[in-house]
């Protein structure tokens, strides 16, 4: 999916969900695919359901905390940060 031209990297962070933490817990080897998949899925879900199909681009999800990283407009920021589930949205900050 594409972003605009306008779009910084921001970080999303969700509520607390107690099916990430059981997955997280129980994550051995054969089940650490399961809780990458679980978050991903969620994260996708959750964008799809918020923004404009190729108006963002998911550049990953995180698995220590439940959170992922997108590329999006400020706008869409705002938009994500009244979204159900979400915990904060905040812009990238670049050290230099």
């Amino acid at each position: 999916m594409g972003s605009s031209p306008n779009a910084d990297l921001y970080f999303v962070f969700m509520n607390y969900d107690p099916e990430y933490q059981r997955l997280r817990a129980d994550r051995k080897k054969r089940r650490a695919n399961e809780l990458d998949l679980y978050l991903s899925k969620k994260h996708d879900e959750l964008l799809k359901s918020t923004l404009e199909p190729g108006s963002y681009r998911k550049t990953l999800s995180l698995v220590i905390v439940d959170g992922f990283a997108v590329e999006i407009t400020a706008d869409q920021a705002n938009a994500l940060r009244s979204a159900n589930g979400v915990r904060l949205v905040e812009k990238n900050q670049e050290v230099a």
